[in-house]
Formats: C-alpha cells, sequence, structure tokens
C-alpha cells in the first residue's frame, strides 16, 4: 500500500493539470503582482514606514511567492485524489486567493484618500476669495464713510461767493467744475434750508446764485432759468435739468392698417434692429435702442408699415379717442404723425380734415398720408382761427388741437429754445393759444351724439401756455373738463404764485422727461356742455386781436379821406370827429345786444363789410359837406 500510494503521488506530479486551473493560477498571480506594482507611495509617506529595509521586502516577497507554487502543487495533487469534494477546496482556494487581491485592492483606495489635498485647495481658494471680497467691502464702506463725512463737513465750510470773487470769476472763462459743485451746495441747503442755512444769509440769496450758476452751466438764459426755478423744487429742478441735456430714445408707431406690432417688431429684428414694446400704456409703440440700418429708410418704413414718433405725440390721439364715422379736425396737422394715428384709430372711415397753416409743410403732411395708406382726410390750408367760418360752426364731432408753442417740453431736440424764448414770446404764444382753443370749441358740435369733445396739447411746460389758456377757455365758452383717459402723468397746476385756476384743471396731464422718460407734454380734454357762448367785458382784448389787424388797414385809409377835407375849413373838422365818433357807437351796439360774442369768427366778415360800407357813406357825407363849404365861399365872394 504505501508503495502504491507513492507511485500514484509520482503520477500525479507527472500529469500535467488542468486548463482552467493552470489559467486560473497564472491570471491571479498576474493580477496579485499588477496589484502589488500599483501600489500609491504615498500609502507609505501617510503611515510613516520608512523604506530603509528593501532587501528585507524583495525577500519577503520570494517567500510567498514560493510558497504560491507548492500550495498549487498541493492543489493539483488533491484534485486527483479527491473526487466529488475537489470543487469544494478549489472554492476555497479561489476565495483565499482573492481576498489577498481584495486587501490590495483596498490598500489601492489610498488613491482615493489624495482627495482630501485637492479639497484642500479649494478650501484655500474660497478663503482667499471671500478674503478679498471682504476687503473689497471694507473699501467700499470706508469710501462711503469718508463721503458721509466731507458730505458733513462741507456746511461748515460752504459759503456764497463774495461779490469780488464773482467779479473775478466773470472776467475770465467760466470754472465748470466750481460751478457744479456750487450748484450741488446750493441745491443741497435749499433742500433743508432750516438746518442747513448760514447765519445771516437769506433764502433769496441762495435761490439768485443758484439761478446764475445754472445759467452759466446749462446755458440758459435769465428768463427762462427763472421760471423753472419758480415752477420746481431745487432737487426736482436738477433731474428735470439733466433729463433735457439727453436725448429721448426713438420711438416708432406701427401703422394698424397695413401691418401688426408683433409682426413689424419680426421683420426689424431680422433687419438688425434691436427694439422693444414702449409700455404697458401703448399697444401701437415700440422703441429702439439702436440699428445696423438707417431706421428711416427701411422697406417697411417706405411701404408705411411704421412711422417715425415720439412717445409724448401719442398721448393727444389716446386722449381724443376718435371713433369711426366722424368728422374730425387736425388744426396743426404737420407733419401728419398724429393725423395718420386718427385715421388708423377711425380705419378710414368717417372724416378728417388735417390744417396747415404753413404752405411749406403741406408737402410732407400729403407724403406721409399717402405713404400709410390713409383715403379717409382732406387736406386744407388755412389759419386755424378761420376755421369756423370755414366749416360752419357745431359741424364736427371732434377736434384735435396741437397748438404751437414755444417747445420749452423739447430742448433735447432744440437747444436753441435755452436762449431763444423771451417773456415776451410767452405771451404772444399765448395770445395765439387762447384764439385758437375758441375756435376750435366754435367747431365742435355739442349735441354730437358720440363726440362733443376738444383735446388740448402742447409741447411747452409754461404755465401762461397750458393751464391759463384752459382756464380762460373755461370762462368765455359752456364746456367743462373731463379726464383725459391716461393713467399716467402729473397733475395740473392748480395755482401758481398769485394765479388761481379752476379746481378741475386737475384733471389735466403734465408728462415731464426726467419722470416718464419722453418729451415735456401737456394734455386737457374739453367736453362742449352747449352750443351757446358766455359774453363778458374780458373777451374783447383777446378775441378781436385778428379782426383789429385786419380792418387796420382800411381804417388808417379811411381816416387819411376823412381828415383831408379838414383842411379846408377848421368847422368841417370838428364835424368829422363826431362822424368818427357816431361811426363808433352804431358797431358797438349791435354786439352788446342779445349778449352776443363780440369775438364769433363768423361775424367777421360781416363786420368788415358793413365798416367798408359805413366808411364810403361817411367819406361821400365829407365830400358833399366839402362841396357845400365851397359853394358859400364862391357866394360869399361873388356878393362882395
Amino acid at each position: 500500500m504505501p508503495a502504491l500510494t507513492r507511485n500514484k503521488k509520482k503520477g500525479a506530479k507527472l500529469q500535467t493539470p488542468p486548463l482552467n486551473k493552470r489559467t486560473n493560477s497564472n491570471a491571479t498571480t498576474q493580477l496579485k503582482k499588477a496589484a502589488k506594482s500599483h501600489k500609491p507611495p504615498l500609502k507609505k509617506q501617510r503611515k510613516g514606514i520608512s523604506d530603509e529595509k528593501p532587501e528585507a521586502s524583495n525577500d519577503e516577497e520570494e517567500e510567498e511567492e514560493v510558497s504560491e507554487q507548492s500550495d498549487e502543487g498541493d492543489e493539483l495533487g488533491s484534485d486527483f485524489l479527491s473526487d466529488g469534494d475537489g470543487e469544494e477546496d478549489d472554492d476555497d482556494d479561489d476565495e483565499e486567493d482573492t481576498e489577498p487581491l481584495a486587501d490590495d485592492f483596498l490598500g489601492g483606495s489610498d488613491d482615493e484618500e489624495e482627495e482630501p489635498l485637492g479639497s484642500d485647495s479649494d478650501s484655500d481658494v474660497v478663503k482667499k476669495s471671500k478674503a478679498i471680497d471682504e476687503e473689497r467691502e471694507r473699501e467700499e464702506q470706508d469710501a462711503k464713510d469718508e463721503l458721509q463725512m466731507n458730505i458733513k463737513e462741507q456746511p461748515d465750510e460752504f459759503r456764497l461767493p463774495t461779490k469780488k470773487e464773482l467779479e473775478e470769476e466773470a472776467s475770465g472763462p467760466p470754472d465748470l467744475p466750481t460751478l457744479q459743485t456750487r450748484i450741488k451746495e446750493i441745491v443741497r441747503v435749499l433742500s433743508n434750508l432750516k438746518d442747513l442755512r448760514p447765519e445771516g444769509v437769506k433764502r433769496k440769496d441762495f435761490v439768485e446764485q443758484l439761478k446764475a450758476d445754472l445759467g452759466s452751466y446749462y446755458g440758459y438764459n435769465e428768463f427762462l432759468i427763472g421760471t423753472l426755478v419758480e415752477m420746481f423744487p431745487p432737487v426736482e429742478l436738477m433731474e428735470l435739468i439733466e433729463a433735457f441735456e439727453k436725448k429721448r430714445p426713438t420711438s416708432i408707431r406701427t401703422n394698424t392698417l397695413k401691418t401688426r406690432r408683433r409682426d413689424l417688431a419680426d421683420v426689424l429684428l431680422n433687419r438688425g434692429v434691436n427694439l422693444d414694446p414702449l409700455s404697458k400704456w401703448s399697444k401701437v409703440g415700440l422703441v429702439v435702442y439702436d440699428s445696423q440700418v438707417p431706421i428711416g429708410a427701411t422697406p417697411e418704413y417706405l411701404a408705411g408699415f411704421y412711422m417715425l414718433q415720439s412717445a409724448s405725440s401719442f398721448l393727444p390721439v389716446m386722449a381724443l379717442a376718435p371713433r369711426e364715422n366722424e368728422r374730425v379736425v387736425d388744426m396743426a396737422a404737420a407733419p401728419g404723425g398724429k393725423t395718420t394715428y386718427v385715421a388708423s384709430l377711425m380705419k378710414n372711415t368717417g372724416i378728417i380734415y388735417a390744417n396747415e397753416m404753413k404752405v411749406p409743410r403741406l408737402k410732407s403732411l400729403t407724403a406721409n398720408l399717402h405713404r400709410m395708406g390713409v383715403t379717409n382726410t382732406i387736406v386744407c390750408n388755412y389759419d386755424g382761427r378761420e376755421l369756423p367760418k370755414v366749416f360752419g360752426q357745431n359741424s364736427v364731432d371732434r377736434v384735435l388741437l396741437d397748438a404751437p408753442c414755444s417747445g420749452t417740453g423739447v430742448i433735447s431736440k432744440d437747444e436753441s429754445v435755452k436762449t431763444s424764448k423771451s417773456a415776451n414770446d410767452i405771451r404772444k404764444f399765448a395770445d395765439l393759444q387762447k384764439q385758437l382753443i375758441l375756435a376750435a370749441i366754435d367747431l365742435v358740435d355739442a349735441e354730437s351724439k358720440t363726440g362733443g369733445y376738444i383735446v388740448y396739447s402742447t409741447c411747452s411746460i409754461m404755465i401762461p401756455e397750458n393751464e391759463a389758456v384752459i382756464d380762460y377757455a373755461l370762462k368765455k365758452r359752456d364746456v367743462k373738463l373731463v379726464p383725459c383717459g391716461l393713467d399716467f402723468g402729473q397733475e395740473g397746476f392748480t395755482r401758481f404764485r398769485e394765479h388761481r385756476f379752476h379746481p378741475t384743471l386737475e384733471k389735466t396731464r403734465r408728462f415731464y422727461p426726467h419722470v416718464h422718460n419722453m418729451d415735456g407734454f401737456f394734455v386737457a380734454k374739453l367736453k362742449k356742455m352747449s352750443n351757446e357762448t358766455k359774453a363778458s367785458e374780458g373777451d374783447e382784448p383777446v378775441e378781436t386781436k385778428e379782426q383789429a389787424q385786419l380792418s387796420s388797414d382800411d381804417d388808417d385809409e379811411a381816416i387819411e379821406e376823412l381828415e383831408k377835407p379838414s383842411g379846408a375849413s377848421g368847422k368841417p373838422k370838428q364835424d368829422t370827429k363826431v362822424d368818427k365818433n357816431k361811426r363808433r357807437i352804431p358797431i358797438s351796439k349791435p354786439n352788446n345786444k342779445g349778449n352776443k360774442n363780440k369775438n364769433a369768427n363768423v361775424e367777421g366778415p360781416r363786420k368788415q363789410k358793413k365798416k367798408r360800407s359805413q366808411w364810403k357813406a361817411e367819406i361821400a357825407q365829407a365830400r358833399e359837406d366839402k362841396r357845400k363849404v365851397m359853394r358859400e365861399n364862391t357866394k360869399e365872394s361873388g356878393g362882395r
């Protein structure tokens, strides 16, 4: 038996092992060697193991390899000797073989333990960024504290310049930084005059110096800057003046007769135009920020898809709110922006009378009407004050009067207004506007089923051109103010200095560039209550101005002819004066009868004809008197 077992062992050693066992053993050894070769060196450094004995480690590896080979031999022998238990032994061996691999791979997880080093670097970056942010915040806070400190220190140091200093400044070129600093200081003092006013200095002194400095720095004349100082508080005044120095954004109005705003915006965006909807209050407006093509020369513009129009020009038409199939008059229509807007709201129905007094402007008006596809408009060329006798009184449903004005609300477009306008100019514009608004009221029919409204607007912020004109109309005609239908804008003045206006003027609306980012504008909407007129003694100075100008030439000629016969004798001269007085009496009597307005434009031509016929009769009478005197003189000389 022992010999038999010995031979079996020798035969087992000579036989080759199965293929799968050989491949498994080779694979496990290769994996172990690879795992050992890929062990990270940082593990020893982190655990504090020194590499002083490399020979010992090599010996250990050799011993491990020898033990592995002996184990493989034992496994092979046991495979031949065991029948059914061999599989379990193989599984156990595989588990034992995989355990060192698992340890090696777990040991190889030291690579993952290197992540805290990267996180440390990230934390350092975060700390540095936090430090930089804190330092920046500290610097900003220091700057604010320094600014506040300077502001607190300046009240004690600021004082108004003396006369000598002002004379020295006037002798040389303006020192703009000094002027700017002084303007800011004066505004700051005036905004809190009770606490910051120096002793012995009156408010008037600060205001006068502020006027002079603003006029020098921004280029306003004395009248205009004085009016603005009276109208606005110091802080708001500075905001308004600064807004006048900047241009308003370009805006366009979509022509709804030909396209929609969404479609137009898509087309213009494709052409490189940067735009947005104008605002919530407008459904047809677009604001243009910049454009790669000229916005006034695109194919869409030439086709009449839109109109270049300032945002403030939308407001009067929106307040007028015309309806379809109405008769509407635009008393000052050129260049046609408001007229075409009215036509689009009326959908080319009804009739629009577009009047323009200046002939050169008719060309642009008619061109825009054709380009925009307007077909319900009649262009006419009359003085607006004569329209009631042209169309007839009480003949239309609505009237839009964008009256000629001083243009003090559009200084950003025309800087010449700063120096060109005076108190006399404002007075002339106000007189013209009063005549125009009375003519507009006379045009409207109070019994219109859908209309009876007048919208008055100006691009001026002067009170004599706005609230004073509306207050005058309320006194002279049977009209009342109604809401404009605009949910934004500031209320109009009901009092200004010594002036007291009608309380309903709070329904009017004012628009400013520093508040609404549009040109300065004024809008008022009137409702005609009846077709009667109010008569008062105050009508004559303003209302008869045009008639006096029209008949002045005839009066001068007639007076000269009346004075000619007076040279022959002194008695006829005295009679002529009596005749002249008699002539004036019948003219005033018919006007006072029936409490009729002396200024009605319809009666203008009749009065003028009556005057001419009267003058002819008086001239004939004077000539007859002259012949009688000459005959008497000849008789006396013949009798002698």
